[in-house]
């Protein structure tokens, strides 16, 4: 099956609008991980993303005919940029539908590159349904972003270049999987041309779609898709490229969040670029393999695939950055209220950097503290500090992995409120639309005291929202009715040992 994908990919005539990209090395991570790690740096496409090779590769194929009737693509990402930029290239029409969610900054992104922009619905899915109804009140030809073969084959030919660029021995490569597109044309190159090279899927955790297809052997879909790597953000694999991707690749890697943004810093400090999330995914899942399996002395190659990222978004990566890397770790220490005690504290952990520690009074026997602190990178560092803290007699609970902790409470500590009665905690998803918020509030309508409330926003489709509520315990069915209305993504957080300690 692989070969009917070689001939397609050597046949792709993408270069009078795509660019070959260079493969570097990244001396500083190779230092780290005791391997020679390449990087192939699709971000210095026209459009930052390796996008613009399957779409245009796809809009090359057609006819006459369906070139003058126009193209369409529904996208929030960089499928849309990609494809405006090769329908213009063309001089052929073309409508992007996208969420209404989706940042300004694509938005005008594509319009600058010359396409309609559509914004219809809140989600992808909305926007592509309205864009296939579209196609058949237009007669447009609709450009999916993975799932067809043209496409695929365009996004293969970065394998073709890749292993012309690097003639010598390759062990592993690493590719970034969302619909599959591009590690299904890549796979299919490699597999065909140098069998003996590895090649490994990278999904997030929370959108890995392809693994769950390859555990159940066969397509399904995620109930649910975390938003952070909005350009791998897919709820079901391609048929075609799962079609592919079963036969020729040798394993998935699944990566956290933290684990994406350590890998942008990687990426900063090798070749001061800035990857978008999907941009680093697949060195997050070089490292993770060569940490589970101890690998040294090979040579593994990554594929930075885009570099679209709000620029609001930043401050978020970097707080999470060192977490990704294993050199933070958070705690909830509670201390003696008296004098002197934080002191003492600070003593025990020697030398130890403290990079925070947010405190505030809330009665004359115990603090609750939130301390964060560099550790050792791998090993049992966490695990030694709280035994050593435990071993003094403190009370210690280790919130390194606790998102609530990570993403609203050390933004929020001190607030305990003793006075407040009947508090329950939920977090949601808001939508970033006009009236999301308004909406919330009107549907509670005043019934319940809102006593806490902390929105923190990624430059992502979603803003990440903390809630408290005063509701008698008789009502609180009646709020879960309410919020199943609403239709956001909402958990409730009440017991989450990070509200107990700092908040409650």
């Amino acid at each position: 099956m692989p070969q009917s994908y070689v001939k397609r990919i050597l046949n792709a005539r993408i270069y009078d609008l795509a660019v070959e990209t260079p493969l570097e090395d990244m001396p500083l991570i190779s230092d780290r991980t005791k391997n020679n790690v390449i990087i192939k740096r699709e971000d210095l496409q026209p459009v930052f993303s390796f996008k613009v090779r399957g779409a245009y590769n796809c809009l090359l194929q057609l006819t006459d005919e369906q070139r003058k009737g126009g193209v369409i693509a529904a996208s929030a990402g960089n499928h849309a940029q990609g494809l405006a930029l090769s329908a213009k290239h063309l001089g052929v029409n073309a409508t992007i539908v996208m969420p209404r969610t989706t940042p300004m900054i694509k938005v005008e992104a594509v319009k600058r590159r010359g396409a309609k922009v559509v914004l219809h619905g809140d989600t992808y899915d909305e926007a592509s349904e309205h864009a296939h109804s579209l196609v058949e009140e237009k007669g447009m030809t609709y450009i999916p972003p993975y799932d067809h073969p043209d496409v695929i084959a365009g996004q293969g030919t970065v394998a073709m270049e890749l292993l012309r660029q690097h003639s010598g021995p390759i062990d592993a490569v690493f590719i970034p999987v969302g619909g599959g597109g591009l590690c299904a044309g890549m796979a299919a190159y490699i597999k065909y041309v140098r069998p003996e090279v590895k090649v490994y899927a990278v999904e997030p955790e929370d959108a890995a779609c392809l693994k769950l297809a390859m555990d159940r052997k066969r397509r399904a879909v995620l109930p649910q898709v975390g938003i952070f790597a909005d350009g791998v953000a897919v709820a079901q694999i391609g048929k075609e490229t799962y079609r592919v991707l079963k036969d020729t690749i040798d394993g998935v890697i699944t990566c956290s969040a933290d684990e994406m943004c350590a890998a942008i810093k990687d990426i900063f400090e090798d070749t001061r670029s800035i990857a978008e999330p999907a941009g680093a995914l697949s060195l997050a899942g070089l490292k993770k393999y060569v940490a589970e399996n101890g690998v040294e002395g090979q040579t593994l190659v990554t594929i930075n695939s885009g570099a679209n990222t709000n620029f609001d978004r930043l401050r978020y990566i970097s707080e999470q950055t060192e977490i990704g890397e294993q050199r933070e770790a958070i705690f909830a220490v509670t201390i003696p209220e008296e004098p002197g005690s934080y002191k003492k504290f600070c003593s025990l952990l020697g030398k130890r950097s403290i990079t925070e520690f947010n405190y505030r009074y809330a009665d004359n026997r115990d603090a609750h503290i939130f301390v964060g602190m560099q550790i050792l990178p791998g090993g049992n560092d966490r695990q030694e500090i709280v035994e050593k803290l435990q071993k003094h007699g403190y009370d210690v609970v280790d919130m390194t992995d606790n998102d609530i902790a990570k993403l609203h409470i050390r933004h929020m500590v001190g607030g305990h409120a003793p006075q407040v009665e009947n508090e329950i905690v939920y977090r949601f998803e808001f939508p970033e639309r006009p009236g999301a918020l308004l909406q919330f509030l009107t549907k509670l309508a005043g019934r319940w005291n809102i006593s806490m409330f902390h929105y923190r926003n990624h430059g992502s489709a979603y803003g990440r929202v903390l809630v408290g509520m005063q509701v008698p315990s008789k009502e609180r069915k009646q709020l879960e009715a309410l919020l199943s209305e609403l239709n956001y993504g909402y958990s409730d957080e009440t017991d989450n040992p990070a509200y107990q300690y700092f908040l409650s």
